[in-house]
């Protein structure tokens, strides 16, 4: 299921696409803390974001450009302010659509769903996984946060690949090895941990403290 992340101030406005989202089998989530978006985004770790101008604190502008920042997602702006110059804008900071106020709900579920189909179903050879601002491409095996690409071995390349292929649950250690196993080196217990190790040190230096977690006994999961 699709998660959809609401930046949208007006309750009444949010809570009515939150409702027909779930109409279309779409997860939405209303922002309730306007001061810092950015920390609801990474916990919720949206498919879409919709973003509206007009917000406390902070503006859309400046919404989209900080997200822009670390993510690709696609940003749909939603306002009232739908003169050239603000759509214009919106586009410039890396806005992928604008519908403006008032909107049919329907012609707004289309343009949400248009927006997936193109950024998740029709990816092509070069598919991205995303988690915290991360992004993992598969076509060329890179890992990049913040601008910045993190270096990354075969083996470590393939566990993260791994992890974030079963982002939300728990992979065993048993299949993490089964997935090193199709490198030409035996793989046993003591590589894994070792591999994983070296992992993490490397996303905690570029920030991602945090990002794998242990379960004891059990095996890995990115938190």
């Amino acid at each position: 299921m699709y998660r959809i992340l609401i930046v949208e101030d007006d309750r009444g406005i949010a809570e009515a696409i939150r409702t027909q989202a779930g109409m279309w089998d779409l997860e939405a989530r209303c922002v309730r803390n306007f001061r810092d978006v950015m920390a609801e985004f990474s916990e919720w770790d949206p498919h879409l974001v919709l973003l509206d101008i007009t917000l406390p604190f902070f503006n859309g502008y400046h919404w989209c450009s900080r997200i822009r920042q670390v993510s690709k997602v696609p940003i749909l702006f939603i306002s009232s302010a739908s003169d050239n110059m603000n759509i214009i804008m919106a586009m410039n900071m890396g806005a992928d659509d604008f519908i403006a106020k008032p909107f049919d709900g329907s012609v707004l579920m289309a343009k949400i769903n248009a927006l997936l189909r193109r950024t998740y179903d029709f990816t092509g050879a070069v598919p991205v996984l995303q988690h915290r601002g991360a992004l993992l491409n598969t076509g060329d095996n890179s890992l990049t946060y913040q601008g910045k690409e993190i270096p990354l071995s075969k083996n470590e390349y393939r566990i993260l690949l791994t992890l974030l292929e079963s982002k939300g649950s728990v992979v065993s250690r048993e299949k993490l090895m089964e997935k090193l196993w199709q490198t030409d080196s035996f793989v046993d217990e003591n590589t894994l941990s070792v591999n994983v190790g070296r992992l993490r040190r490397k996303l905690e230096a570029a920030g991602l403290a945090g990002f794998i977690e242990t379960k004891f006994g059990v095996g890995y999961i990115v938190k």
